[in-house]
Formats: C-alpha cells, structure tokens, sequence
C-alpha cells in the first residue's frame, strides 16, 4: 500500500517536504513542498525539465521571473479575501522568490518539455465558487478557488487550487475518485484545531501543516472539527493520456445532490 498521510517538519533550508517522485509519496508523480522566507531572504528555483507552480500561503513576497517582477502580499491563509496569487512557468524559467515579510510558498513541480507561456494569476484572475451550499442541509458546504486547470492551461500537467471547508462541515463529500494523484495541504487556524479524513478505508486527524495524498482512484472526503477554520492547498498531476477534468460523484453516492 503506498503512503498516504503524514506531518513532514520543517528542514533547516525552511523547506517543508511533501511529496517526491522517488521517495514514500511517488505515487505523487510531482514533487510538492512549502517554503519558508525570512524578511530580506531569496530563494531561485529552476527545474530544466520541470514546470513549477508557486502560490503564496501567506506574506509578502517578489517573484522575478524572464525580466518581469510581481509581488502578491497576503497576510494569511484565512484573510476574508482568500484569494491567493500564483505562478505557473514552463521547463527551464529560473524564479527568484524575494520575503518582505516574514512568509511561506507552496511549490510544485513535474515532468513537462511543452514550450508554452509563464502566467502570472492575479487574485482578481482566479476563480472562486461555493460548492454544495443547496444540498445536505448545508453540512458539505465550501468555497473552492482554482488557479488553473485543464480549460484554462490545456499545456500544463497540473491543476491548481485552495478549498475553505467551513468550520463543522464536510468537504470533498459527496464522494468521488479520479485516477490521477491529487496531494492536499492542510492549515488549520488555531494550534490545537483538527479534523479527519478518509482516503481510501484508512482514516487520518488532520492537524496544521499535515498534507495526504490520494491517488490510484482513492475517494478522500474529509470534514472540520466544529469552531474551526481549514485551508487546503489541492494539487492534481494529470496522467500520460489522461488528464484530469471535473467529472459526477460517484454514481453510489449521486442521489446526495439532491437531498435539501
């Protein structure tokens, strides 16, 4: 059975290591960590034949990239606005992070030769919907951003996005499954908040900072402890000749969506 749940610390490089593609989590196909900025710390990330994703969870933060310079600030995770503000740069774009603050990255990469444009997602440019709100009593209710996905970055091999479950209620429910592996990023806004999900028959207590990963067709529903407030950073790798799109529940579960 390959590995599914952990709470990696915090190396002395301020990285967080998630998922490789050769270690416990390589069912992962990509590569996914969090790093950690001091103010007035830089940070270049180049991967020759890697596209990378970088999001910010929190900070102020430059990302200077092929002559051109953004900076995203956002206080933290939870902020009323949500939005993050991302970078997707295809194989062999060298970015340099530069903290004005006191922050943290999320960071993604894999295998992609397409050749095709560095985008920068402003927050205004991604998009946020409420999901499951006229269903189940509201009990599955969340807000659920996507950065990029197969419609909107057809070259890419990953998709990118944050869901706020709401606090005593379910996410990723009803359940579904997809075949291509998908990593979860958990925050969660107090120290000794938490929460539990499934992947698959094994369940886990989500704690801050602890990521699980889904993959060979793992259902993953999961639901937050009443009081408190959950970020998930979502971060799916398409498979050869097979991305991932947004497809029904499954069929056992569909007659949920339309319980009031």
């Amino acid at each position: 059975m390959s590995a599914r749940f952990a709470a990696p610390a915090y190396g002395p490089d301020g990285v967080q290591p998630l998922t490789d593609t050769i270690g416990a989590f390589r069912d992962a196909l990509m590569d996914t960590y969090v790093q950690r900025l001091d103010v007035g710390e830089e940070r270049t990330l180049l991967f020759p034949r890697d596209e990378l994703a970088l999001l910010l969870i929190e900070g102020d933060v430059s990302f200077t990239w092929d002559g051109r310079t953004e900076r995203a600030v956002r206080a933290t995770c939870f902020d009323d606005g949500k939005e993050p503000a991302a970078l997707h740069v295809p194989a062999g774009t060298a970015v340099t992070l530069t903290a004005r603050a006191r922050s943290e990255v999320f960071a993604a990469h894999t295998e992609n030769d397409a050749a095709f444009p560095a985008r920068w997602y402003p927050t205004p440019d991604i998009r946020k919907v409420t999901s499951c709100a006229g269903i189940l009593g509201g009990t599955a209710e969340r807000i659920v951003t996507t950065v990029f996905d197969d419609v909107s970055d057809p070259e890419a091999h990953l998709v990118l996005g944050e869901t706020y479950p709401l606090p005593g209620k379910w996410c990723g429910y009803p359940p579904h499954s997809h075949p291509q592996p998908e990593v979860y990023y958990y925050r969660i806004d107090r120290p000794e908040g938490f929460g539990f999900c499934a992947v698959g028959d094994d369940a886990f207590v989500i704690r801050d900072r602890t990521f699980a990963l889904m993959a060979h067709g793992d259902i993953h529903p999961h639901v937050t402890a009443p009081g408190y407030h959950m970020y998930i950073i979502w971060i799916i790798r398409h498979l050869p000749g097979d991305p991932w799109h947004r497809g029904p529940n499954l069929p056992e579960y569909q007659w949920l969506e339309k319980e009031p």
